[in-house]
């Protein structure tokens, strides 16, 4: 691949992520996938090289980076665990953030200086039972009570929701949807239990409960009904970290149908001489060139405040198919060793399948490109 002149210190980053997920990750995924098991030892040290809060200003114990030394890093730690990879972009990409761009002073001084440093982990909560891409659709309630706020509700698929420390929840209040940092001590605030997912197994993912929870006036994150547009913005950045998460599972798969084409004789010789095998593996790595330059020319277009909103789209898009076709191919090529969980192939299809879901559809995201050229 061409490096594109990427600075001493992307360089350093894709080669620091990529060593911690050979030798940190790579070692017990298939079985942490298979058992639902939390990588609570390795988010720990993710957290201790600074993966946790990247993009956040040095001022808040971020690491002051770019966007594109985080879709780097990003890529390096999805080709080996998806699921470490989405706890790091939860934290990333859409907790530490949010705080940053939206909170006030007093809201990073008390909450992002532990989330960017990876003292504390965050999670994201806007969808609810009834309102999945219809985002705007919550029941939600957050009702004005002197110096506080009485939040009740659901809200499900909250990445991080088990084992984070404090979670954004979206909810209605008088003027429009706002947004609360809601800690995970305040009465009335409980987790269900972990949901039993195709695929990214090892992150949790459950529904929040919310029955009468005080929340201090202080934890509202701007003003009274900015919430869906603070969203919005905050997931845009978000596609990029997805899109690199894709990108990575793409990656790993075509590694791993390189190896195995070598290795695998049949008829009396390696069946990468077959020409079948060839084109599959000549189409994977085409399209992941072409999905690694959209999604660099999106994290370009945000380190330099252009708007970026409808590239990344098209990164997510792109990229999760990408990563979906060449998981299949993969598992194609491996035949019925690609089917059994031992070899670790297959997992990289389920995983793949969610970055086409998650943080906005491939549907919802047509809809967000072709209303942009319409």
């Amino acid at each position: 691949m061409i490096n594109f002149n990427l600075s001493e210190e992307q360089v350093l980053i894709q080669k620091t992520a990529r060593e911690f997920a050979v030798n940190e990750l790579l070692q017990g995924s298939i079985e942490r996938d298979e058992k639902k098991q939390w990588p609570k030892e390795q988010i720990k040290k993710m957290a201790e090289l600074g993966f946790l809060g990247m993009m956040a200003n040095e001022k808040w114990n971020g690491g002051g980076m770019d966007t594109i030394s985080y879709a780097i890093a990003m890529e390096e730690i999805s080709a080996v665990d998806a699921s470490a990879a989405v706890v790091m972009s939860v934290n990333n990409s859409l907790v530490c953030y949010l705080i940053e761009h939206f909170g006030n002073d007093f809201q990073k001084e008390k909450y992002l200086t532990k989330l960017a440093c990876g003292e504390n982990l965050g999670a994201f909560s806007l969808s609810e039972p009834q309102s999945g891409s219809d985002a705007s659709n919550m029941i939600t309630k957050a009702s004005k009570d002197g110096n506080y706020y009485i939040i009740n509700g659901i809200k499900n698929w909250v990445t991080n929701g088990i084992n984070s420390d404090l979670v954004l929840v979206f909810a209605m209040t008088d003027k429009g949807i706002s947004c609360f940092i809601l800690e995970k001590g305040f009465d009335g605030f409980e987790c269900g239990k972990p949901e039993d997912k195709l695929g990214i197994r090892s992150s949790d993912t459950c529904e929040l409960y919310f029955d009468n929870v005080k929340v201090p006036k202080e934890n509202l994150i701007g003003e009274e009904g900015a919430g869906f547009k603070i969203a919005l913005a905050t997931l845009d950045g978000g596609r990029i970290g997805i899109a690199s998460q894709a990108l990575g599972i793409a990656t790993s798969s075509l590694n791993h149908s390189i190896s195995y084409s070598k290795e695998r004789h049949q008829f009396g010789k390696p069946i990468a001489l077959n020409q079948g095998i060839q084109f599959k593996i000549a189409d994977m790595a085409m399209e992941i060139e072409a999905a690694r330059l959209l999604i660099w020319k999106a994290a370009w277009a945000k380190d330099n405040h252009q708007n970026f909103g409808v590239l990344a789209s098209m990164a997510k898009v792109y990229a999760s198919e990408v990563a979906m076709k060449a998981s299949t191919q993969c598992v194609q090529i491996h035949g019925g060793y690609g089917y059994i969980k031992e070899t670790g192939v297959e997992r990289l299809m389920r995983d793949a399948k969610i970055t086409q879901i998650y943080e906005g559809t491939s549907e919802i995201q047509r809809v967000v490109i072709a209303r942009s050229l319409l």
